[in-house]
């Protein structure tokens, strides 16, 4: 580890390996399995590397308050049923989605070759983190991948008056040539609610139209829309639209919790959402005649031409490699706490 350079950064860098291991460490020492630990590790430090501040080491103080709290089983084995040809579905044992899908993802990958695709439903499940890390690893395999998750109930519907959904975001991934996999994860609200947390934290407004007080009534202060208000959908009735299809078939579909249906309220400290998450997966080989990698080139290059800079991921892939080589650079406190957390 080593000073970071620059007078606004962090004086502190931790390697990608180092801090996977130091996570995995503080995830075993407060319950979680070394299978389960080692998941969500990476998964959080992945996050971090590439920039998702509200996702990496941001997100600890959540996990370790619920897994003290009882509300997750940091030790669950997933348990991967075999339903059709083209469909699996996996019991997480009321744990984290993340080992949900490892344990699946062999299995998946096989169908979906074969197949040409397949689905795989999770259900009784946790997910507290970003949603592109479990979509990106097929597009890297030559696959396209879909991935839809929902959350605590947190977002008014559009036309409502009181939260219904989850943040629900949509993650997708898929081969381009000659460049990295094309990768975006979106919630259908406003804003994801870790940046509100954020926001409240470090003090900043949130954007007009993204969330109401607990009266109903428009705000822009995080702290009002954290204290018993809402977030609001992106782009009115369409985010609100995309929002319930999530539901449908992260939860409904799935057999998880809609974004309603759960009750943390005997589990103080509880933060991870129980519900439910699908995932397609595509074999583009599978098309005949169709080199899907090129075409998603030529797409990308038309873009260009027509002025579009940036891509949905490219700033994860340039923090990425950044961090490849200075490390990952997190404030001296933030450290300081996960080395603490790491000894109990």
């Amino acid at each position: 580890m080593s000073a970071a350079v620059g007078a606004n950064a962090p004086s502190e860098t931790i390697s990608f390996t180092e801090l996977s291991a130091l996570l995995e460490r503080i995830f075993v020492t407060h319950g979680a399995s070394a299978e389960v630990a080692a998941v969500l590790a990476h998964n959080c430090a992945t996050a971090q590397r590439d920039g998702a501040q509200s996702h990496g080491v941001f997100r600890m103080a959540g996990y370790l308050s619920t897994l003290a709290s009882g509300w997750v089983n940091g030790a669950a084995v997933p348990q991967v049923e075999d339903v059709a040809s083209g469909y699996i579905a996996v019991d997480a044992g009321n744990g984290f989605a993340q080992p949900a899908l490892s344990a699946a993802r062999p299995l998946l990958v096989r169908k979906a070759r074969e197949a040409g695709i397949a689905v795989l439903a999770i259900r009784n499940s946790h997910h507290f983190a970003a949603l592109w890390p479990d979509v990106e690893p097929f597009a890297e395999e030559g696959m396209i991948a879909l991935s839809v998750v929902n959350s605590m109930t947190c977002v008014v519907p559009h036309g409502a008056s009181r939260p219904v959904f989850g943040t629900n975001p949509i993650a997708f991934a898929a081969p381009c040539a000659g460049r990295p996999p094309l990768v975006f994860d979106m919630a259908t609200s406003a804003l994801a609610h870790g940046d509100v947390q954020i926001a409240a934290r470090e003090g900043h407004s949130l954007p007009s139209g993204a969330g109401v007080d607990r009266h109903g009534q428009p705000t822009t202060d995080p702290k009002a829309v954290l204290d018993g208000g809402a977030l609001l959908p992106f782009g009115g009735h369409k985010g609100s639209a995309l929002s319930m299809m999530v539901e449908l078939l992260a939860a409904g579909l799935t057999g998880g919790n809609f974004s309603f249906e759960f009750d943390w309220s005997r589990h103080p400290g509880a933060q991870t959402p129980w519900t439910g998450q699908l995932l397609i997966v595509i074999d583009p080989a599978r098309a005949a005649g169709n080199d899907f990698a090129e075409r998603a080139r030529e797409l990308v290059d038309r873009m260009a031409q027509a002025g579009v800079s940036r891509l949905a991921g490219e700033r994860r892939y340039q923090n990425r490699a950044q961090a490849q080589q200075q490390g990952i650079a997190l404030a001296p406190e933030h450290l300081a706490q996960l080395r603490q957390w790491a000894e109990g």
